[in-house]
Formats: structure tokens, C-alpha cells, sequence
């Protein structure tokens, strides 16, 4: 985990779906940043001047290749990781359904495998903060609803 001092950073966190009940989750590949081998849903940092909106269409297309074909802001999270703290990002999360047809592998030096899975079959292992995010998503996006 790279170490971070000062001023939290800002992340945009989403989980896209199909509209089905299933989520994307990516594998990170061996020059991801922390957790290598772990299945994640997407992220990246919120740029200076940028709306949440903005961000999460940048970094759904920089990860998998998609549009979004809709966006739904879920909630915030505050995470603080490491004892004592070393990273620490505001996650606001969102819900992002895209096509599933058109999802593809964009940063190959992140992830290495893409799969869709229904939420009560996650692929082993997840990411320390995936089981939290994906908790947060409405019913009716797992396919409950």
C-alpha cells in the first residue's frame, strides 16, 4: 500500500450491473497499486475541477471500455486504512448499469480478468473493500427487488 500524509483524496468508487442483478468485478493484476490478485469493483480519484458524474463516465470508459448507461450516487464512505493510518480516502460510491457486451479490459497493467457475477456468487478473494461497497447497493440492483 503506498503511503499517503496530509490532506485525504477524493475517490469516486462504482459498481456497474447490467440492470439484472449481476455486478462487473475485476481482478487486480500483479502492477495493481495494493491487493494484487483480489476481485474489486472500480475507482479512481476525483480530479481537480471535475463532477462526480464526470468522473466516474472518465473512469468507467479508462477501466472497461463502457459507457454508462445510467449513474446513481449510493453514499459516502470514509476510508481509513492501515493501523497506523496510511491511506485515506472519501469514497462517494456509485451505481453504474452499462451493457455488459461492451465491457472490455482498458488498463491491462491494473486488472488482468473481468467477470459478471451475481452478488450472493462473488469470486474469492475480494478486496479488503469490496464486501462494504457492495453492500451498499439498493435491492434492485441485486437482483432483489
Amino acid at each position: 500500500m503506498a503511503e499517503r500524509t496530509g490532506t485525504p483524496r477524493v475517490s469516486c468508487v462504482f459498481v456497474c450491473h447490467d440492470g439484472r442483478g449481476r455486478v462487473l468485478l475485476a481482478r487486480r493484476s500483479a502492477g495493481a497499486r495494493d491487493e494484487p490478485g483480489t476481485w474489486d469493483c472500480g475507482a479512481g480519484a476525483l480530479e481537480f475541477g471535475e463532477t462526480f458524474e464526470a468522473a466516474v463516465t472518465r473512469e468507467v470508459y479508462e477501466e472497461y471500455r463502457a459507457t454508462p448507461l445510467e449513474i446513481a450516487r449510493m453514499d459516502v464512505r470514509n476510508v481509513l486504512r492501515g493501523e497506523p493510518v496510511v491511506t485515506h480516502w472519501v469514497a462517494v460510491v456509485f451505481a453504474v448499469r452499462i451493457r455488459p457486451d461492451r465491457v472490455r479490459i482498458g488498463e491491462p497493467h491494473k486488472f488482468d480478468a473481468l467477470g459478471w457475477f451475481a452478488p450472493d456468487a462473488l469470486p474469492s478473494p475480494l478486496h479488503s473493500q469490496c464486501a462494504a461497497t457492495l453492500a451498499l447497493l439498493p435491492a434492485a440492483v441485486r437482483g432483489r427487488g
